[in-house]
């Protein structure tokens, strides 16, 4: 959303997770993109807890490590916040045009912001232009400017120059805008289940509606695991990816795993109810899980028979061209939900 950079046909997508870093470089071509590098890098336990930084010196290390691992002659990044210090709104006006727009949007984010628009950095964009009211649907983006600073400063300090700053929901959007064909007929919501935060965008109509966190994920998940099995975090991760079949029985993870994500679908019912009234409409005809949840075993049949709604498993990679044989140390379309948000940011055009 906040444009700082220059054009570019190779575009690197950063990904700060509380859990890990990853990292995706699209090279941008007529009809497509292509996957040029990708890097997975586990943060250690305790770096980052409930969106607040608690070892910077540590995430920048890890930051440098992930570059120099992947491809060393990077620099320019786009990357994404999301959480407590950043609001996203859709607001409808008159139809206006250059700086006439911007007062009349700039009035309107001054009557909802719940705080002082001097303290924030603003962006927006026009979804949608309605002819025939003359009004437009306008999505409005605020970043509290300490909380922006904060998170520019730890990526520069990396020794990277992010060229666009997004957010974790519309690099979501992003991604499945450009690997799945929206449909107007259902009502769709793109839950992106991170370590300690999950987004859920709607779209209604097949266009975007509206976004709302829930401030849960899996790292509950993964606690209840540790406890369960007196296992190290980094342990519990293996468990949770079936490499410690010999230690745990991958059946005897379901009672941890689904004790611990009713939290989560509590916040996702809250969230789901909130969405339908604001949008008038009387379901939600199917979600597309990304994010680490959506690699968590159980999780997904646990969320889709308590919502009651169908779940797909977001491939961000199904209309990104890559060679197989150019992956041999890790291997795309395992970890695919996990590449939502970068790849979304990746495909962004840097101008």
């Amino acid at each position: 959303m906040f444009n700082l950079g220059r054009s570019a046909k190779e575009v690197v997508g950063l990904d700060l997770g509380a859990n890990s870093l990853k990292l995706v470089k699209l090279e941008h071509k007529a009809g497509g993109h292509v996957l040029k590098a990708l890097g997975v890098r586990e943060l250690p336990p305790e770096c980052i807890v409930a969106e607040e930084i608690k070892d910077r010196e540590q995430i920048v290390f890890e930051i440098q490590s992930l570059i120099d691992e992947v491809d060393p002659k990077i620099r320019d990044v786009v990357v994404a916040i999301s959480g407590h210090g950043v609001l996203t709104d859709k607001i409808t006006i008159d139809k206006k045009f250059g700086a006439e727009a911007e007062q009349a949007i700039l009035f309107e984010a001054e009557q909802r912001a719940p705080f002082d628009v001097e303290d924030v950095t603003l962006d927006y964009h026009v979804i949608q232009i309605h002819e025939e009211t003359n009004k437009m649907d306008v999505l409005l983006v605020a970043a509290r400017n300490e909380f922006l600073h904060n998170y520019l400063e730890l990526i520069q300090a990396a020794g990277l120059r992010p060229v666009i700053v997004d957010t974790d929901a519309f690099a979501i959007l992003n991604a499945y805008e450009i690997n799945y064909d929206t449909d107007p007929s259902r009502v769709t919501a793109l839950v992106n289940i991170g370590s300690d935060l999950t987004n859920c965008t709607f779209l209604v109509g097949g266009a975007y509606h509206s976004t709302r966190d829930v401030p849960s994920g899996g790292r509950l998940v993964f606690e209840a695991v540790e406890r369960e099995f007196r296992l190290s975090p980094e342990l519990a991760q293996k468990a949770m990816r079936g490499e410690l079949e010999s230690q745990v029985d991958p059946d005897m993870l379901k009672a941890p795993v689904v004790a611990a994500a009713e939290e989560l679908v509590g916040g996702l019912e809250v969230a789901f109810s909130y969405f339908r009234q604001l949008a008038e409409v009387p379901k939600i005809d199917w979600i597309i899980l990304s994010g680490g949840g959506a690699l968590i075993p159980f999780l997904p049949e646990y969320v889709q028979a308590q919502l009651n709604i169908p779940i797909e498993i977001a491939n961000p990679l199904r209309n990104i061209e890559y060679d197989p044989e150019q992956f041999t140390d890790i291997q795309p379309e395992r970890i695919a939900p996990l590449l939502a948000v970068p790849i979304g940011l990746a495909a962004r055009k840097v101008k």
